[in-house]
């Protein structure tokens, strides 16, 4: 499911971190990894020297560092903008996951910081796993996917059952935050699914690849109780089902008034307290 990653680097941030530690799922071991940089263009020629050469040490020191096969690591050096060439490499090479650092910029932050990962997760129908700068990497065991009855939601429990085959101690935690009922559950309640129900199916399934699984709900801001259960839970890998939030008159602009309004993908890879995998619907 995820054969072809494409690990975005800037020289910061903690984003090869992430790679190693996807590396170290037995689902992941034989994913082949594209490392990119990009040089934004520079105003005079002795500049854009200095920034090739600078791009190229960034490549240099994120292969060493993932210590990867040879045979399963390639490297892109390319100019442009950052936003534009993510997004193009990831169509080029049919990237089933893209990996990327944040600075957990909220959104209106975002927009006037011209944040490169806010950009390709508007624009990009393709997964896309966010490492914020202030969170620290843990081995990946605990995954948490908020369930709901969305066709994203789906995509992020095959994606959290597919990582989590043949990790040992891995757990998949299946969380619904029930927004009828705000305020009337404190904490963590476990529940049982009906058999036939979104959450049921997902725990059959889970239970069929000998996947452990819990299922817990909670009541209150989805946002601020997803967050919530994923520190109280102490979970290693946030799944969220994100809308297409292309705009539809042109792929090129991004959709300002959605990032500026309400969004739970927006709060969630802000304030999450551990690496956040977006995903969409199967294109």
């Amino acid at each position: 499911m995820i054969r072809k990653i494409l690990l975005a680097v800037s020289g910061l941030g903690h984003a090869e971190e992430m790679m190693k530690t996807l590396k170290e799922m037995p689902s992941i071991l034989s994913a082949k990894v594209t490392v990119l940089h990009v040089v934004p263009p520079q105003s005079t020629a002795a500049a854009m020297t200095d920034k090739w050469e600078e791009g190229g040490k960034i490549l240099a020191n994120a292969i060493q560092s993932l210590n990867l096969d040879p045979s399963q690591v390639s490297s892109i050096l390319r100019q442009g903008d950052p936003k534009d060439v993510v997004c193009q490499v990831a169509e080029e090479m049919d990237a089933d996951l893209i990996i990327m650092g944040s600075r957990g910029l909220k959104r209106l932050q975002s927009i006037l910081a011209n944040s490169v990962s806010q950009y390709v997760f508007q624009l990009s129908s393709r997964p896309m796993l966010l490492v914020k700068d202030d969170i620290y990497v843990k081995r990946i065991k605990r995954i948490m996917v908020a369930s709901d009855n969305s066709e994203a939601s789906t995509n992020c429990l095959k994606i959290a059952l597919f990582l989590l085959q043949g990790v040992e101690g891995g757990q998949l935690i299946l969380s619904h935050i029930n927004t009828d009922l705000c305020g009337k559950l404190s904490g963590i309640t476990d529940i049982k699914p009906e058999r036939n129900s979104v959450l049921g199916n997902a725990v059959a399934e889970a239970e069929k690849q000998n996947i452990p699984v819990r299922c817990v709900t909670s009541s209150g801001k989805p946002g601020e109780e997803i967050c919530r259960l994923a520190e109280e839970l102490n979970v290693d890998l946030l799944l969220l089902g994100s809308p297409d939030r292309r705009p539809s008159i042109a792929k090129k602009f991004v959709d300002l008034d959605r990032l500026i309004g309400a969004s739970l993908s927006d709060y969630v890879r802000v304030n999450a307290p551990c690496p956040v995998l977006l995903a969409r619907t199967v294109g």
